[in-house]
């Protein structure tokens, strides 16, 4: 079973369907519980840093995931889902994040921001992820300390890391359920990896 994290927001529903559609067996939860018994893990996400730090710590959520991560069950982060694993964001000072991976999360400082609409990913590293065309709805992108966890990079002005994977952890800035065929194989993809090794 996999569980969709719901911490209040986020594009819960369109994650769902998707699972649906691959006739995969999914809940949206807000139970600690059910996170820490799922197979797999997402946590998607939309909003402000702040916001979804705070609300995840409020339902017992933040350690509910950073277990499921610890025991190696594969955890997918989408969007602000993808800039929690870090240990801070520049759009909310003074919020820590789950600190799953080191680095801080940065605002996008070329170009009209928030980036909105389709861009290039482009895969940096093998595995079984390939290059695609995503859909993008953001303002802020991790940059992580640790630069052989990239996994994508998009080119918006310049240069950023729209995509990590280390062990079991894998996590986009784009929206993998608002980008077509592609976005389905990369999901396809994500479950049958057994993991992200």
């Amino acid at each position: 079973m996999i569980a969709i994290v719901d911490y209040g927001a986020g594009n819960l529903s369109n994650v769902k369907n998707l699972f649906d559609f691959l006739g995969e067996d999914s809940v949206i939860t807000s139970d600690p519980a059910v996170v820490k018994k799922a197979d797999r893990v997402v946590l998607p996400g939309v909003g402000a840093f702040g916001y979804l730090m705070d609300n995840l710590k409020k339902k017992g959520l933040d350690k509910a995931i950073i277990e499921a991560i610890g025991s190696g069950k594969p955890f997918l982060g989408v969007c602000l889902g993808f800039q929690a694993l870090f240990e801070e964001s520049e759009e909310s000072p003074g919020a820590k994040g789950l600190c799953v991976l080191r680095g801080k999360v940065v605002k996008l400082r070329h170009g009209k921001v928030p980036h909105i609409g389709w861009n290039n990913v482009k895969a940096v590293r093998k595995s079984d992820f390939e290059d695609g065309f995503a859909y993008f709805v953001h303002s802020y992108h991790p940059d992580p300390n640790d630069k052989d966890i990239i996994l994508f990079e998009t080119d918006y002005h310049r240069k950023f890391c729209s995509g990590v994977m280390k062990d079991n952890i894998l996590a986009v800035q784009f929206h993998p359920e608002r980008s077509g065929k592609w976005g389905i194989d990369f999901y396809r993809s994500w479950l049958k990896s057994k993991d992200q090794q």
